[in-house]
């Protein structure tokens, strides 16, 4: 992206922060889903991938299925966005009141034990909403920030989830690494995006029955500190936003890393299998797309 390009993208985030919290709810959602509606027809190079992502979730799909589950997870992505630019301006006991919590028992044994938790999810419904709700249930938790250009609008992003409650480190490899085990050992709780392999030295896994790569950080942390392995599920419902924590992945040794990682992309397969269009993948995502995609790219 152009210097130019990249400053269009960090006033457009600034302008969203500022204009969507001023509007009525009832006047800025139908303006989002329009939106969606909107890319969704265009169909970008984005919804091509979201597309072919939804393809592996939902195989049985035919085309005009298919079709309608990428209009509704594009309508999901715009809600999360939607949601996003109005969560620092409301009031976040009405929030958690709106929240589904299942699992919770799950986390509070792992604190009571002392080595810290480790909650992972993949990109679905809101993170963003249910890390609210665990700063109301346990507390301010770690998580880590991908770099974004320019600067600015990395410092806009960290700036929006610190006002929630979230502490941010930013994703520096080995530095960020050690940050998030110094919370861990203080038996606090570190949250984690689990399904997209930023690094490209990920985990490959079976998911959907293909192979993807998912990172192995949670399970790493998780066996350097003792700290539960704990596995969520996010989505939107009509009202709010359902959230589920699952039960904990044991992980013993090193040569069991692998194994604790494909048994977290079990767990976010059953929880996305059952919300397919609340899965924000806009991304190349399975391996196989990954090989074909300079294949493709000359075609277009």
């Amino acid at each position: 992206m152009s210097t130019f390009g990249m400053r269009v993208a960090d006033w457009s985030y600034a302008l969203g922060w500022r204009l969507v919290p001023a509007l009525p709810e009832r006047v800025s959602a139908p303006l989002f889903s329009v939106a969606a509606d909107l890319v969704a027809r265009r169909a970008p190079a984005g919804v091509g991938r979201l597309r072919d992502n939804l393809s592996r979730v939902v195989p049985q799909a035919g085309p005009t299925e298919l079709d309608d589950l990428t209009r509704r997870a594009l309508r999901s992505y715009a809600r999360y966005w939607h949601e996003a630019f109005r969560l620092p301006a409301g009031e976040a006991a009405d929030v958690r009141a709106r929240v589904d919590v299942t699992g919770a028992d799950y986390l509070d044994s792992a604190l009571a034990q002392g080595n810290g938790a480790v909650m992972t999810l993949p990109h679905t419904g809101n993170w963003d909403v249910a890390g609210v709700w665990l700063v109301g249930h346990s507390g301010s938790f770690t998580t880590v920030a991908e770099r974004l250009e320019p600067e600015s609008l990395y410092e806009r992003f960290v700036a929006y989830r610190e006002s929630l409650g979230f502490e941010v480190v930013p994703a520096d490899g080995s530095v960020s690494f050690r940050a998030l085990l110094r919370r861990l050992r203080e038996n606090k709780v570190v949250c984690l995006v689990g399904d997209r392999d930023i690094t490209g030295s990920g985990q490959a896994v079976s998911f959907f029955g293909e192979t993807a790569r998912f990172p192995v950080g949670p399970a790493r942390l998780a066996l350097s500190t003792g700290a539960a392995l704990l596995p969520c599920g996010t989505w939107f419902t009509d009202g709010g936003w359902g959230l589920r924590i699952h039960p904990p992945v044991r992980i013993n040794n090193r040569d069991e890393v692998g194994a604790a990682t494909q048994a977290v992309a079990d767990v976010f397969a059953g929880d996305i299998a059952a919300h397919p269009t609340d899965w924000h993948m806009l991304q190349t995502f399975w391996a196989a797309d990954r090989s074909a995609e300079p294949v493709r790219g000359r075609a277009a």
